[in-house]
């Protein structure tokens, strides 16, 4: 076997490989004695047809059963005497193979950059200070309470105002035309709550039962519905009842009704330890990319085409997905793709970049994961949510998925390795600077 290596780029390397055509007949005949042991041919007992019949009937499935055989064995037999790691999946070419001739084939594939560690330690990274507003607390506990109002009719002659809910008759029109799905009879809606497109709840404010109205107004552009986006729409609109929204007092008969924690003082203990946590794991997530960020921004890697390929569609499925679920348009979607493709390729590479330095700081630490990590993980996994060990170990049994859950070990233990070595400036959150570069 001869292989020769083309370098089409620093990281998009060409394997040309050339078999003898000793070798390639040998691989023909052993295919073909198989077939013929196996097969019954008219005229002749189950392995007793002659090779020549064999060949004459079987010559193209046994190329193309010889030209994977070749490739196979040949492949990885040139990749460990060329000591090269391909890091994709390899683009093979190749002519068919001839029972007398040389048999050559070609494969071409990215490989994992060379990766310098050149400064990590002792780099200056901004945190953002954790400050914790007691105004949220107050804030979870009004919406609990809005969770649970009670709506009242309003028995007082007065107009209806932001907080209230309305009951109205409406039919909505674009270009003269019933608009489709755009009306409603007795329907209630908080006043205030944007809960239909802007200017509609507005329009409300300031009517008294029994009033009618017209409001003109627009739709929003993106909307969800492509066809309407930015359109004039016209509502014509009655205000047939009013209420208004009675929250229930904070007192233990309330609170007993929640499941929770049965004294107010309690509640907002729980509350604030709850919002604390949060935020807490927003900051570190914060931090934590920010230190990442730094990291390639210190030690540079270049980046494999096929991996920013697939990275970046990754990206764009993700967030494909999200976007759906949210209503936008596949039009939108795909002008919003367009605009910011450049936003999506920089945070791809740099996602790719930090993870070779990641690997590359716990191979030179030995950080990486090992199985006593993972037992660790298993345990605490298992007591968050309640479920048998058994069963998260069986969920992590499969090779992608221990692979996922490894490689996230493998990163704690690297951040927290980093967090000992770098230099953290606090500062608040209006203070972070912008690190979009």
């Amino acid at each position: 076997m001869k292989t020769n290596i083309e370098k089409v780029s620093s990281l998009h390397h060409k394997i040309n490989v050339e078999i003898p055509a000793t070798v390639v007949q040998t691989a023909f005949n052993r295919i073909f004695n198989d077939i013929q042991k196996e097969v019954t041919v008219k005229g002749f007992r189950k392995g007793k047809a002659p090779i020549a019949t064999i060949k004459s009937m079987y010559a193209d499935r046994v190329k193309q059963d010889v030209a994977q055989e070749l490739i196979q064995m040949h492949y990885i037999k040139a990749l460990t005497e060329s000591k090269l790691e391909p890091i994709s999946n390899p683009e093979f070419e190749f002519d068919i193979p001839n029972e007398t001739k040389d048999f050559s084939f070609s494969a071409s594939f990215d490989i994992r950059p060379e990766v310098n560690l050149k400064k990590y330690e002792g780099i200056e990274v901004e945190k953002e200070k954790l400050v914790f507003d007691d105004k949220k607390v107050e804030e979870v506990l009004e919406n609990i309470r809005s969770s649970r109002a009670s709506f009242e009719d309003v028995l007082e002659l007065r107009a209806a105002q932001l907080g209230d809910v309305a009951v109205v008759d409406f039919e909505g029109f674009v270009d003269g035309a019933p608009l489709e799905n755009g009306a409603g009879t007795n329907h209630n809606l908080e006043l205030g709550a944007k809960q239909f497109i802007e200017g509609f709840e507005e329009g409300l404010v300031g009517m008294k039962v029994g009033d009618s109205k017209t409001l003109n107004l627009k739709f929003p552009s993106p909307y969800h519905s492509a066809d309407l986006a930015g359109k004039p729409v016209e509502f014509k609109v009655k205000l047939t009842g009013l209420k208004k929204k009675v929250l229930p007092e904070l007192n233990d008969e309330f609170l007993s009704t929640l499941g929770g924690p049965t004294s107010l003082e309690d509640l907002k203990k729980t509350i604030r330890e709850d919002l604390e946590g949060t935020e807490k794991k927003r900051v570190e997530d914060a931090f934590k990319n920010r230190l990442l960020k730094k990291l390639v921004q210190e030690n540079p890697v270049e980046v494999p085409p096929s991996l920013l390929k697939d990275q970046k569609n990754s990206l764009i499925e993700d967030f494909k997905k999200r976007m759906t679920e949210q209503g936008m348009s596949p039009v939108d979607f795909q002008d919003y793709v367009n605009k910011w493709d450049k936003d999506f390729e920089k945070t791809a590479a740099e996602m790719i970049q930090s993870s070779f330095l990641v690997d590359a700081i716990a191979k030179k630490h030995d950080l990486h994961c090992k199985d006593e990590d993972l037992d660790t993980k298993y345990k605490e996994y298992a007591a968050q949510t309640g479920l048998d060990e058994a069963r998260i170990r069986e969920f992590y049994a499969r090779p992608e998925q221990t692979s996922r859950l490894s490689y996230m070990i493998t990163e704690e233990k690297v951040i927290d390795f980093l967090n000992k070595k770098v230099t953290v400036k606090e500062v608040s959150k209006d203070q972070l600077k912008d690190e979009q570069n």
